[in-house]
């Protein structure tokens, strides 16, 4: 789940709380080509406030015209679904690509308590399944993992919420302050840890939140999960190493660090040396990036995050780099 969609659940709570009108959009289904995904969410206030999306824009503004015109009345159902591109003139009106059409939950939303509880699940790095039955406005909240998708009957929505993915840098040189950036863009939250003083002047807190002790500590104290990446970038093999050891044998999506080939097989030996199995060596991504012919920090930062996302989204990345590339 993206902070974009937990944004729009911490608006809901807000607003509820304040004593709003809050209506809750969910994409449900998507047949052709629709410019969001199942599960993309919109919220709607009773002053026509909006704060998320589920189309290109122009299904929004209909939305918003359904408040004003009266099309939902404050007394309807709890949970209503809306289908939009059922003809071709449609799906052209509200910006359909290809014929595209898609289906929303339109949900009141009346106590917020499972907003509540969702949001602090998720705080704590919990993945949770939101079910939502259509007839009754019923809301149950469900550990899942994952590997759970998005799935409707027609009866029950059953949507996947999780964590912010994270991205954990052992260093705070130059390149970290470019990665931190483009992953903040991205929506990772953004960790570093890095126990030499002088590197630490000029962050600020909003780029990125430090994590005290050495990197092997760090690994441990952030809880490292199935969303959290770490990458070492000090170019030093006493702190790299020092937090790769720890972390090829969590449960960390992506690992790691700095260096070219050459130098990335040296220190896949002395992790070897240092009594990590194999299999956890092989975990180790290095050199890090996609090939771009990358040789500044920036175009480095952006390789580096193509090849995460990359992952993240579960591509299977096939590019061999030169030998001679990296640093």
């Amino acid at each position: 789940m993206d902070s974009v969609d937990l944004n729009v659940l911490r608006s809901v709570l807000e607003w509820c709380r304040a004593g709003q009108r809050v209506m809750l959009y969910s994409v449900v289904q998507t047949w052709g080509t629709a410019p969001r995904a199942p599960g993309a969410m919109l919220a709607l206030r009773g002053d026509g406030v909006v704060i998320g999306s589920v189309s290109g824009g122009c299904v929004e503004d209909d939305l918003i015209a359904r408040l004003h015109d009266g099309r939902i009345p404050a007394d309807g159902p709890p949970v209503q679904l809306i289908t939009y591109g059922v003809t071709r003139e449609e799906a052209a009106r509200f910006g359909l690509p290809c014929g595209g059409t898609l289906r929303l939950t339109e949900e009141r939303v009346g106590d917020p308590a499972w907003v509540a509880q969702l949001l602090a699940r998720c705080e704590a790095h919990e993945i949770v399944a939101r079910s939502l039955d259509i007839a009754t406005g019923e809301v149950v909240l469900q550990p899942a993992n994952k590997r759970d998708v998005l799935s409707f009957d027609g009866h029950t929505l059953r949507a996947i919420y999780g964590p912010r993915w994270r991205l954990l840098l052992i260093s705070a040189g130059q390149l970290s302050r470019y990665v931190a950036e483009m992953a903040r863009l991205l929506d990772f939250e953004v960790l570093i840890c890095d126990p030499r003083t002088e590197f630490v002047y000029g962050w600020e807190e909003q780029h990125g939140r430090f994590v005290p002790g050495m990197p092997d500590e760090a690994v441990l104290t952030i809880q490292t999960d199935e969303r959290t990446a770490i990458v070492a970038l000090t170019h030093d093999p006493r702190l790299d190493d020092m937090a790769l050891l720890t972390a090829l044998d969590s449960k960390a999506f992506y690992v790691g660090a700095l260096g070219s080939r050459v130098n990335s097989q040296k220190r896949r030996d002395n992790l070897a040396q240092l009594g990590l199995s194999q299999q956890a060596i092989e975990r180790l991504h290095g050199p890090i990036g996609l090939h771009i012919g990358s040789h500044t920090p920036a175009e480095i930062a952006l390789s580096l995050l193509a090849e995460i996302v990359a992952i993240k989204n579960g591509i299977e990345l096939k590019q061999q780099r030169p030998l001679q590339e990296g640093v």
